[in-house]
């Protein structure tokens, strides 16, 4: 009996360390915890793969400049109500442009307008006709006859640049300045917006991008607060702010006014009942400025690109600190400005717009465009 005891005791003991043993259901093979698989850091650092390839936005560089990093845009709707009601006060005492800006910048129109459809607008609005018919037969379009009408006008030069031209001295009509010091600022941005304008009609004409009128028509209307900001504010600053870049400018209207040209013009805009997809779109541009292009609609983000350059390019030619657009090099220009725009600026979309931007025929072109600009009378 005790051998039998013996017997069992000891073929349970063995059954014991065979279960101790055996690794369990399911379980792969041991692995030391003392050295971990050799690709594991790699599996940890890998992006995961994009679910939509083409809705994905370049990378930026690791570092962004400290102008940037610790500054950012007021939300018209963040300003206090007292204040935001104020603003507005004052911008109500700007007046109101003709009705035909608004028919001129109706969804319906915007990209659909026929030549009869503009013609019969402008010339609704003799002296915006009589200024568009002057700025047409100006030395900067080089015609060899004299173009006595708005229909020829849309003949020589096309739809979007009489559309453009005209939406340039309808703003026009709105700001009359009261200084030398204002109406140098007022010159100076519409100088730029039509220079912009401009820039922007001939690359999204070179690119083949469709809608091309909404676009001109989102570039000349991002000079709207800039204009805006100039009439509120003391002559002398007012010069001061319209001589530096869109930074400076921004940083020093929101410590002024409370908010950035960019809020401003889409609070006139509202007050103006212009349709408000449009003033978002215009909205967007100067934000160009802090965001990346991952934070923007992927349909949207090329275009914005295209804005946002050629605003800052028609400042700085307005402003005489770019004489040559060949001479304009996104690559090596280290303002902060451009810091998000050089991560636009390898979209697929944009691969060739440097170089329809440094084409000769572009670049003599506007030459004579800042050549044959006078200031306003």
């Amino acid at each position: 009996m005790t051998f039998l005891l013996i017997v069992l005791l000891a073929v349970a003991a063995i059954a014991i360390r065979y279960l101790l043993k055996k690794p369990s259901a399911g379980a792969g093979p041991a692995k030391s915890l003392a050295a971990p698989p050799a690709d594991l850091h790699t599996r940890a650092q890998a992006p995961a793969p994009a679910a939509t390839p083409v809705a994905a936005a370049p990378a930026l560089p690791a570092e962004i400049p400290t102008e940037l990093a610790g500054w950012r845009f007021i939300d018209r709707d963040e300003l206090a109500e007292e204040r935001r009601w104020a603003l507005q006060a004052e911008l109500r005492n700007i007046p109101r442009p003709p009705l035909s800006l608004h028919k001129l910048l109706s969804p319906e129109l915007l990209d659909s307008a026929t030549s009869v459809e503009i013609n019969d607008l402008i010339l609704g609005e003799a002296l915006i006709a009589a200024k568009v018919l002057a700025r047409v037969n100006s030395p900067f379009y080089g015609l060899r006859r004299p173009v006595l009408s708005i229909g020829q006008a849309v003949t020589f030069l096309g739809l979007n640049a009489v559309r453009s031209i005209s939406l340039q001295y309808l703003l026009d009509q709105s700001f009359q300045a009261s200084s030398p010091e204002h109406k140098k600022v007022f010159d100076t941005v519409l100088s730029a917006s039509a220079l912009a304008g401009e820039l922007c009609l001939k690359l999204a004409q070179r690119l083949d991008w469709p809608e091309q009128g909404s676009l001109v028509t989102q570039v000349v209307l991002s000079f709207l607060g800039q204009l805006a900001t100039a009439s509120l504010m003391p002559a002398e600053r007012s010069v001061w702010i319209a001589e530096n870049g869109l930074l400076e400018r921004a940083r020093a209207e929101q410590a002024q006014l409370g908010l950035a040209a960019g809020e401003i013009g889409s609070l006139l805009m509202q007050e103006w009942g212009l349709p408000g997809s449009l003033i978002e779109q215009v909205r967007e541009i100067d934000r160009v400025l802090l965001t990346p292009p991952a934070l923007t609609a992927p349909q949207r983000r090329s275009r914005l690109a295209l804005c946002y350059l050629c605003a800052r390019l028609g400042e700085r030619l307005a402003l005489g600190s770019l004489s040559d657009l060949c001479a304009f090099d996104p690559a090596a220009d280290s303002s902060a400005e451009l810091f998000y725009l050089r991560s636009y600026l390898v979209l697929p979309e944009l691969a060739r717009l440097i170089e329809f931007l440094h084409a000769p025929e572009l670049g003599k072109s506007i030459q004579q465009m800042r050549l044959a600009m006078r200031p306003r009378g």
